[in-house]
């Protein structure tokens, strides 16, 4: 059986670390919008309450509206905390469920995180967004969405960009340390550089620096189907909490 309660701790702290521009509730349904950058996370409704389905119809409805008001396609992410009769609901009128993510954590206590050197987190939030655009491989345009979103993380955060001298920055994470949770984000190796534990250097960097600030517990998101990243993630010693996926309307397939 799912533990809610625990359910309910990562999400808050999920929403604290990657902070939506807008948020409005329609009962126990938060409303997240960002209209600076596209993240499903930013753009998404979130149910949090599984007893919660009174009047699915018309409150999908609403919601569909607001998101059309703001340019936004009309998401909805389904956690454990969904009410399985929304779910029903998308069923039958043929909503698409895609995008299935684990939610993973892991006692810092037990992780080995002596294998690489010190490595600080950068200050200048240009810097780390110039080196995540580069190596995610996203357009240009991003930038100023992602420098408004770093800028409104209230916990801590740590940037960590490792670099070569030939090939200037080959991986970035963001680390958001909330009282004794540390959250990774934002991971990834360019794409030239893969396999060559960039990708886990800077997982342990990044938790290292947590550690060091006192966070006991570290957690993550990565999609299912992202064989690679859930591989370094077990081998790391993180386990699966949850799995959440979205759902989106067929008119927007």
């Amino acid at each position: 059986m799912q533990d809610l309660a625990s359910v309910r701790r990562l999400e808050a702290v999920g929403f604290r670390a990657w902070p939506a521009a807008s948020i409005q509730y329609d009962g126990s349904w938060q409303i997240r919008l960002t209209a600076g950058h596209p993240s499903k996370r930013l753009n998404s409704v979130n149910p949090l309450d599984p007893s919660d389905h009174r009047n699915l119809e018309l409150r999908v409805k609403r919601a569909s509206q607001r998101f059309k008001a703001y340019g936004r396609p009309l998401v909805f992410r389904q956690s454990p905390l969904a009410p399985p009769q929304l779910d029903a609901y998308f069923d039958a009128n043929g909503w698409r469920r895609f995008d299935e993510t684990r939610v993973m954590m892991a006692d810092i206590s037990h992780l080995n995180l002596d294998a690489v050197l010190d490595h600080l987190p950068i200050r200048e939030i240009g810097r780390y967004v110039d080196a995540s655009i580069l190596v995610h491989g996203r357009d240009a345009s991003l930038k100023p969405g992602l420098t408004e979103l770093l800028s409104s993380i209230r916990p801590d955060s740590g940037l960590f960009v490792m670099e070569e001298a030939d090939a200037g920055p080959v991986s970035t994470a963001l680390c958001v340390h909330d009282n004794e949770m540390a959250g990774i984000f934002e991971l990834a190796t360019k794409a030239e550089c893969r396999k060559k534990g960039y990708g886990r250097d800077v997982v342990i960097t990044a938790l290292r620096w947590a550690r060091m600030r006192g966070a006991e517990k570290a957690w993550l998101q990565v999609e299912t189907d992202n064989h690679p990243a859930v591989g370094l993630y077990e081998g790391l010693g993180f386990s699966e909490v949850y799995r959440y996926d979205y759902r989106q309307e067929p008119e927007q397939v």
